[in-house]
């Protein structure tokens, strides 16, 4: 397999991964009236998802060039 491959390989898995995390079934688990450190849970899950899956991408590309 090719290092090209394994990069596509991996971008398309956090893609799916993505999708995953934001799909309705599991948003609903922290959609409560609950907060985190005065942020409500559903908006600090989102941008944490959000940040974490961003992060993992960069780390992917950086590893596909460096």
């Amino acid at each position: 397999m090719t290092h090209r491959a394994l990069h596509a390989q991996r971008l398309i898995a956090l893609f799916v991964l993505g999708c995953l995390l934001f799909s309705f079934p599991l948003l609903s688990l922290f959609n409560t009236g609950g907060t985190v450190w005065g942020i409500p849970v559903l908006y600090a899950y989102l941008f944490g998802v959000w940040i974490g899956l961003i992060a993992l991408m960069a780390l992917v590309v950086e590893r596909s060039t460096g």
